[in-house]
């Protein structure tokens, strides 16, 4: 009986991560050249709701732990209105991770950079915006008037600052 059971909740999770990932397929793409991202509004690392600027150029993202490391050794070496003025913002996925490790560990840590960052939390957001994307890249979104002309996938640390310094 408690085989039973225990195959009986096991097979229960898979249909509900199965269901889930199949919910993830069918949403829209938000990071493709021609959309707008002026509708953006994601809290930051304070737990500040904040939109993006109208006269922002660049959008970076980071979908996974080692590319968020990537960036955050960037822009740590880097003084504190960096991202001013570059007319720049980072955007950070942290919506993977299990909830508890995101508030013992991922969100204070956040908070003590100097930096802004602004957090996908949520699994449906963050399906739209992975999307068609190399999560295993600095994703680089140009803007013209919050509407995307360009998207680059960057490979590492280095290409963000070869990026940065043609600016």
């Amino acid at each position: 009986m408690k085989k039973i059971i225990v195959t009986i909740a096991i097979a229960l999770l898979f249909l509900g991560c199965s269901s889930s990932s199949q919910e993830n397929k069918n949403v829209e793409a938000k990071l493709a050249v021609g959309k707008s991202l002026a509708t953006l509004k994601l809290n930051d690392q304070n737990e500040k709701p904040e939109t993006i600027a109208p006269d922002t150029k660049i959008v970076f993202f980071s979908f996974s732990k080692p590319v968020g490391h990537a960036c955050n050794a960037f822009l740590e070496s880097k003084p504190t209105n960096f991202l001013a003025e570059h007319k720049a913002v980072y955007v950070a996925d942290v919506s993977p991770a299990p909830t508890i490790i995101k508030k013992m560990f991922i969100l204070p840590d956040l908070k003590d950079l100097k930096f802004p960052i602004l957090l996908i939390n949520n699994d449906k957001l963050s399906a739209e915006f992975t999307k068609g994307m190399d999560k295993d890249s600095i994703v680089v979104v140009t803007l013209d008037n919050l509407k995307i002309t360009k998207i680059q996938n960057l490979k590492d640390q280095k290409a963000l600052e070869a990026l940065f310094s043609k600016k």
